[in-house]
């Protein structure tokens, strides 16, 4: 369901059926991308009832109400194309706040500095990615603040503090674009669906499809989903890991993780992420708690999501977390992105644990990364008889491993030319030398070019063999 559902909206659907812990929500297909683009960026009649009733299904399914003042419900809105675009599309969170269910939340959670964090981070993405408000007009009236405060972290301020934050927000809001931010709860939702099928066609995400080569026409889906927060206490937190070091293909979980955060905090650099393992706290000499001391059981089944995952696509995993008072929800799956030698290496492992066949392992092994295998491997191989030291960990797989799996991915040394074993046995000995002497003509230093001088010993034969092309 890729092409209908977009990559996110298909994986999220696909973890669901799993039994994962999923927040509820639904997807609006690609086609409708297609069709608002087709039609002077009109919808199609039936969509709105039937966003309608699917707003009505989570309601049912989390016990909250969209724009109710006491118990409301809130969702994220994300972008979804057909393939991943990292970075290139917009997402909006926390929608469906505004002055009263601000104040709803606040009484409801107990907590008045979450629900106006949840309040000022709203309009703050709102404000950019649905008003085009410039994201540095937020920055500095925040920076402005933390300064008359005398604080570093966003951590630090209250929920005084963020009220104050957020009437600067709407007064700069005011001024940029003329008029107030949208308190209707579902006027902001049809902003934030409107700015998501819009970022499919802005500069960056043009640029994107055509160095990727991704048809303009697949369009982008458009996922909404129930809010979790990770930014409700110390029982909270959001990150991301890899089912697999991506840089090496080890089969450790590798992830980063913040408490008392959202999604956008851990790639913000605002704050130090701290680290899912002991061992990966150990490798990189962290001193902040893994997420394996502070939250054991959490962690425990987050890892057990990973096992799940992996046997299921029969890949490595690349996915987002949000833990919400001591509760795991997934938030997205993807195949990861990983190194040349992480490749190999998950490849071989892969294969080795039966979860995919030789012939699959092959295919997992892009070209590029082949030849700069090829290329670490003859250098460490140089490196071994005596041309220099080989540097530790340089391939992230065993010799023996990479051997293998580029023999059956390149073809066996003793393949001829015209792909008949043993072909080049039987072709005649090439020396550099013969070039000089004209008997082999297609060889690369041909008989008409000039002679070296000084005879055979130091003619452009020897100088190839040393790797210095003749006449330098």
């Amino acid at each position: 369901m890729r092409d209908l559902l977009g990559g996110k909206g298909a994986n999220l659907a696909e973890m669901a059926s799993l039994g994962l812990p999923v927040p509820p929500g639904f997807t609006i297909t690609t086609e409708v991308c297609t069709y608002f683009y087709a039609n002077g960026k009109e919808y199609p009649k039936e969509l709105q009832a039937e966003v309608d009733a699917a707003i009505a299904h989570i309601e049912k399914s989390v016990g909250t109400t969209f724009g109710d003042a006491k118990n409301p419900l809130l969702v994220s809105v994300r972008s979804g194309a057909r393939v991943s675009m990292p970075g290139m599309m917009d997402t909006v969170l926390n929608l469906g706040l505004n002055d009263e269910t601000a104040e709803g939340l606040a009484k409801k959670s107990g907590d008045r500095r979450f629900a106006y964090d949840s309040y000022r981070r709203f309009i703050q993405m709102y404000g950019n990615v649905v008003l085009g408000v410039e994201h540095h007009n937020f920055e500095e009236a925040l920076e402005l603040h933390k300064q008359d405060r005398g604080v570093e972290l966003d951590t630090e301020l209250n929920a005084e503090d963020w009220q104050k934050i957020i009437a600067d927000y709407k007064q700069r809001i005011q001024e940029e674009i003329g008029k107030p931010f949208p308190q209707e709860p579902r006027e902001q939702l049809w902003g934030a669906i409107g700015a998501v099928f819009g970022s499919w066609q802005i500069p960056r995400a043009q640029t994107y499809r055509k160095i990727n080569n991704i048809p303009e026409e697949w369009g982008t889906a458009v996922n909404v989903q129930a809010m979790v927060f990770g930014n409700m206490g110390n029982d909270c937190a959001t990150g991301v890991a890899f089912t697999r070091n991506p840089s090496t293909g080890a089969d450790e979980f590798y992830g980063e993780y913040l408490v008392n955060a959202q999604g956008e905090d851990v790639v913000a650099g605002i704050r130090t992420p701290q680290h899912l393992t002991v061992a990966g706290k150990k490798a990189n000499k962290s001193t902040l708690p893994a997420m394996e001391e502070v939250m054991p059981a959490v962690f425990k089944q987050l890892d057990d999501v990973r096992h799940k995952l992996e046997r299921h696509y029969r890949d490595m995993q690349d996915i987002e977390f949000t833990v919400q008072q001591g509760k795991l929800y997934m938030l997205q799956t993807r195949n990861g992105k990983r190194t040349a030698p992480a490749a190999l290496k998950i490849a071989v492992d892969l294969c080795s644990e039966g979860l995919i066949d030789q012939k699959t392992a092959v295919a997992r092994v892009e070209p590029a990364s082949l030849d700069q295998l090829l290329q670490s491997a003859s250098r460490s191989q140089g490196e071994e008889r005596g041309h220099g030291p080989r540097s530790p960990g340089q391939s992230g797989c065993s010799q023996r491993q990479g051997r293998v799996l580029l023999r059956r991915g390149r073809g066996s040394r003793r393949q001829g030319r015209a792909g008949d074993p043993g072909a080049r046995r039987n072709e005649p000995r090439r020396h550099p030398r013969h070039a000089r002497r004209g008997r082999h003509p297609d060889h690369p230093w041909r008989h008409d070019q000039p002679r070296g001088g000084g005879g055979a010993r130091h003619g452009p034969a020897l100088r190839l063999r040393r790797g210095r092309p003749p006449g330098r």
